[in-house]
């Protein structure tokens, strides 16, 4: 990935194995969903076996970071890349489990727990 901008949400990108883990922090809301949206494409270059989002530093998603998700979602579908979400706060799954997302991503608690899956 390039240089991430001051205002991407994306804090780091650790590779295990050839699974790309993204660390997120920070607030994802209009003014920042657009630089996560192309931070996560981006990643998509780098073909990795499946992508796992750390979302435990986010303390807050609007409507617009759960659709640059969304969008994602779609992209690495088309790709054959497994995306998987771990680490919500209590606030952002509520507005997964709200929006029924919950059901369409694949979520988990921990980072070792997302590892594990195949």
């Amino acid at each position: 990935m390039s240089s991430k901008p001051l205002n991407s949400p994306v804090k780091d990108v650790r590779w295990i194995d050839r699974a790309a883990v993204v660390d997120v922090e920070g607030d994802i809301d209009l003014n920042r969903s657009t630089e996560f949206q192309q931070d996560l494409l981006e990643l998509l270059d780098s073909k990795p076996a499946r992508i796992l989002i750390n979302l435990s530093g986010v303390a807050y998603m609007d409507s617009s970071g759960v659709a640059s998700l969304v969008k994602m979602l779609s992209r690495t579908r088309k790709s054959n890349v497994p995306l998987l979400l771990f680490g919500m706060t209590d606030r952002v799954r509520s507005v997964f489990e709200i929006t029924r997302l919950d059901s369409v991503f694949d979520i988990f608690q921990t980072e070792q727990e997302a590892l594990l899956q195949e």
